[in-house]
């Protein structure tokens, strides 16, 4: 809560908010390890839930207006955002987000969405710069308890990294995997908030003069060779995004140019439903090896979409 000051004698926290939206559903045909995934609606509802969730990061771009109000261009070259997804959403349902106010000076904030009915999506930070302090999934990290149940990603390790070299790229026109069956020409005819600089024509006008990826595409971009790093549990099992965190260090990223990835398993948890990883993702321009972004990813699976998840855990004298 920010204190009185000599400009104001109030302590009470404001934010920043956006317009009610409703996201497209755009990963109903995302298939890996040979069957479909949680956002098909009758995979989700073998699982118990209504219908095929909204992607998580597809929420980022509700924020990318208000950051960019606080914090100008360099939300686009140093930008940090970081949550935890809190609610599913579905097609046809309203979501705002919110971001708090910063103290003068200030270049960390904290961030959330809602429904229209005030059901929280999300919550998390966001950040310019050098942050300064954890972000939103560090601070979660850092209270995580050693998993000694795990099934599923009982083969898997802490420190672990990811199989192959990948190097990356995403054009407007290209088909980036059964992970994501959609162009990035096809996101920006639908995502919520349009902007210029994304777009091949506005892209030229940009500070950087060349069209930049939007911050929920990064994790299209980053996940699409994810299955090659070969950092997943036993199979077949279902899995969602609990928690993701993308940074920019020396941003943006561009349309049609190479990056290269490195993975590791920097933690691993579970909870009564779920296993999860968390892989970081780091960023480099193949030319010189200059780190320019990273991502954080609490990918969990559901332990009820693992068919041999009982017996298992009997044999492993877990249950």
């Amino acid at each position: 809560m920010p204190l009185p000051t000599a400009d104001t004698p109030f302590a009470t926290s404001l934010a920043l908010s956006g317009p009610l939206r409703q996201p497209r559903q755009m990963l109903a045909d995302q298939t890996y390890d040979g069957h479909k995934s949680i956002h098909d609606d009758a995979t989700a509802g073998d699982l118990g839930l209504r219908a095929g969730p909204i992607e998580g990061p597809t929420h980022f771009s509700q924020f990318d207006p208000l950051l960019a109000r606080l914090f100008g261009r360099a939300w686009f070259e140093t930008g940090c955002i970081s949550a935890h997804y809190q609610t599913m959403v579905v097609e046809g349902e309203s979501v705002r987000a919110f971001v708090d106010l910063p103290a003068p000076g200030a270049a960390f904030v904290r961030i959330r969405a809602e429904k229209a009915d005030g059901t929280p999506v999300l919550t998390g930070t966001a950040s310019v710069g050098e942050p300064g302090q954890p972000h939103e999934l560090e601070q979660r990290m850092a209270k995580l308890r050693p998993a000694t149940g795990l099934v599923i990603n009982r083969d898997l390790q802490v420190g672990q990294r990811g199989a192959v070299p990948e190097t990356i790229r995403m054009g407007f026109d290209q088909h980036m995997g059964d992970h994501y069956p959609f162009t990035l020409r096809d996101k920006l005819a639908a995502i919520t908030e349009p902007c210029d600089w994304y777009t091949p024509e506005g892209g030229a006008r940009s500070p950087w003069g060349r069209p930049i990826i939007p911050m929920e595409m990064i994790s299209v971009l980053l996940g699409s060779t994810i299955a090659d790093a070969r950092l997943g549990g036993r199979k077949p099992a279902v899995g969602l995004f609990a928690g993701q965190q993308i940074r920019l260090i020396r941003g943006p990223l561009f349309v049609d140019q190479d990056y290269a990835l490195e993975r590791e398993i920097v933690a691993l948890s579970e909870s009564a439903r779920t296993e999860s990883t968390w892989v970081r993702t780091r960023v480099y321009e193949p030319a010189g090896r200059m780190l320019v972004a990273e991502m954080i990813l609490n990918g969990a699976v559901m332990k009820a979409s693992y068919p041999h998840y009982e017996r298992e855990a009997r044999e492993l004298g877990l249950a």
